[in-house]
């Protein structure tokens, strides 16, 4: 049965099965003209949507279903994360072209799912329709955090020092090998694959910083840590100051740009979708925040910077000498 004989009915509840993974607070999931569910008081809500499209954002035969929704969801999650909140409910709309095959959408389902299933994220409904050529992706998540920890990309203040809460580049190494096609370096990189088609989103570490306290900005690493801190210090109105020798940096990592003759510092700078969080820290919190994130996560935050007042960013070498960093990262309607 392809998907023209199911109907959208049909399909609609195919997917359904198992979408609902924490029944508390949910009042109608799928099959209404609205979800319907409660939120705590004292709680703000927090609304993010991203939009996925075929060519632009993917290549589809460069990604099997399951990765493509498992990355799709993440990308969402994410962003409830930079804000130091909990995800809740996820709602999913896809045009679906004739060329896309039920299974490769069960497939985009199961990721979607597995990842949502893992911080209790339901997922409530959606809508689909026809595509002439292109599959589109779109995933809206709702989430909560107690309205005094919520986190801004805004509030960083001169001297704070500038953090991240994972390694930088490997997603950009990995897309490096899906595009090159090269099959020997899969294998042999197999963790820079993985960190670009399956990343983290660190959810809990988010909620973590929002409630420890100390934290004056943050966001999630989505465009590039150029592009992303750029963001950061525009809304702050600040500047920032990086040392390249604090960048944290894969084993893995450095040994494929050993072997393409690329500079490990400016690939991580400029890469992208790595989804880790990027967050300022009061100077005089930085270092008992650092103790009890690795506590509790048995992990480490990298400081790589810290904020100034001069606009722009700049980056320090390891011979002292400083240069500014032009905000390049992803730009979704550059023409180049």
């Amino acid at each position: 049965m392809n998907l023209e004989e199911m109907g959208e009915f049909g399909f609609i509840r195919r997917i359904s099965r198992g979408c609902i993974v924490r029944a508390e607070g949910v009042i109608k999931g799928i099959g209404d003209d609205a979800a319907v569910f409660t939120l705590e008081e004292k709680e703000a809500a927090l609304v993010t949507t991203d939009l996925l499209v075929e060519g632009i954002h993917f290549l589809r035969d460069s990604i099997c279903g399951f990765d493509l929704g498992y990355k799709a969801i993440a990308a969402n999650l994410s962003d409830i994360a930079a804000m130091g909140g909990n995800a809740r409910e996820a709602f999913i709309s896809l045009a679906i072209p004739p060329t896309v095959s039920l299974e490769y959408l069960d497939g985009i389902y199961d990721g979607m799912k597995g990842l949502a299933g893992e911080f209790s994220v339901n997922i409530l409904g959606g809508d689909t329709t026809a595509s002439k050529r292109d599959l589109v992706i779109n995933i809206a998540v709702v989430g909560s955090a107690p309205r005094d920890e919520v986190l801004f990309r805004g509030g960083a203040r001169e001297g704070d020092i500038i953090f991240v809460s994972g390694f930088l580049g490997e997603s950009r190494a990995g897309l490096h090998i899906i595009l090159d096609r090269d099959h020997d370096r899969s294998e042999a990189f197999e963790s820079l694959l993985l960190a670009h088609m399956r990343p983290r989103p660190h959810l809990r570490e988010g909620c973590f910083l929002a409630h420890h306290g100390g934290v004056t900005s943050a966001m999630d690493v989505s465009d590039g840590i150029t592009s992303d801190l750029c963001h950061m210090t525009k809304a702050s109105g600040l500047g920032a100051l990086l040392d390249s020798s604090y960048i944290p940096i894969t084993d893995a990592l450095r040994k494929y740009c050993g072997l393409c003759g690329l500079d490990p510092v400016e690939f991580a700078l400029q890469g992208g979708e790595d989804y880790v969080l990027l967050f300022t820290v009061d100077p005089q919190r930085a270092d008992q925040l650092s103790v009890d994130f690795e506590k509790a996560f048995g992990a480490q935050i990298f400081p790589i910077g810290v904020m100034k007042s001069r606009e722009g960013i700049e980056v320090r070498e390891e011979d002292g000498m400083r240069r500014a960093l032009p905000p390049p990262g992803w730009n979704h309607f550059r023409q180049d």
